[in-house]
């Protein structure tokens, strides 16, 4: 029986499948600056057999007057896309990007989040695949339908409205946006600064090696230990700017062993755009 990788997968692994009937691989790849470099760089060149996921317009949902930047499509649009890149039930999917797996890691919580599990990262992204000397193309892949077959799991997401009643029963808000955001030093994509009250600042980048790799489970099980203060993971909520980049942590808890994170998918976006949501400035307390 072939084996079925869930969180992470090397570049020698991928490499031996690229050409697998029952692999997807998902070329993640986006610069919220300039939202079309991705795609124009996925056709300039990409891993062999990847279909490109755009993240404003396959793994988001049209941004609404209430909604924050990138709000989750809505399920049966997103399992139509899944099945049109060739997903079904048996499919192991890899995604990667060149942005330290945080567009990737969108992708693979939102496969989980749809109730696929054979879904993986490429530890160091494109830029481990490159520095390993591995073939480029600009061949666009046809595949055809893979018959998704969807099983939500509503219980993986948290919506504003239940924040500050979590943080009040003794749930963990892990933000992670690098520190000068969090702390409201500058922000440079919301219309306010700062961060939810309560919440505690865990940039993701603290996931990864000097190579853009994973941390090694048991330094990320250390690293979270010391975040969540003795909760458990169940009782912890990931957010970010957008949604995006919570993912990461919690693609970092799965690999430390810690389990069922739940994700804020409207993030520090959505609650600042309501001018009744309280907002604190400086570190966490």
């Amino acid at each position: 029986m072939t084996a079925r990788y869930q969180n992470l997968v090397s570049t020698r692994m991928l490499a031996a499948h690229c050409d697998d009937v029952d692999w997807v691989i998902l070329d993640c790849r986006f610069d919220l600056d300039a939202p079309a470099s991705g795609r124009e760089a996925y056709i300039q060149g990409h891993i062999p057999g990847a279909v490109y996921a755009d993240l404003d317009t396959d793994l988001s949902g049209p941004v609404s007057p209430r909604s924050g930047r990138h709000p989750l499509p809505e399920p049966a649009d997103l399992a139509s896309v899944f099945s049109g890149w060739g997903i079904g039930p048996g499919t192991q999917v890899v995604a990667y990007d060149d942005s330290h797996g945080t567009f990737a890691a969108r992708a693979w919580w939102l496969l989980r989040w749809l109730g696929h599990n054979h879904i993986a990262v490429l530890d160091g992204g494109l830029s481990a695949w490159k520095r390993a000397g591995l073939p480029m193309t600009t061949a666009i892949p046809q595949r055809a339908p893979g018959g998704f077959e969807m099983r939500l799991r509503n219980e993986m997401s948290i919506d504003a409205a239940e924040i500050e009643a979590q943080i009040a029963a003794g749930a963990i808000v892990l933000d992670a946006r690098t520190a000068e955001r969090f702390m409201g030093e500058f922000e440079p994509l919301d219309e306010k600064a700062g961060h939810i009250p309560g919440a505690h600042n865990f940039p993701y980048m603290a996931n990864l090696d000097r190579h853009g790799r994973f941390l090694p489970p048991s330094e990320l099980r250390l690293l979270f230990d010391a975040a969540l203060c003795g909760e458990s993971a169940d009782h912890v909520i990931c957010m970010c700017g957008s949604g995006v980049t919570a993912c990461h942590n919690i693609l970092a808890m799965e690999i430390a062993g810690l389990h069922g994170a739940r994700l804020y998918p409207g993030s520090w976006s959505e609650w600042c755009h309501d001018p009744d949501n309280p907002v604190a400035i400086g570190p966490d307390t």
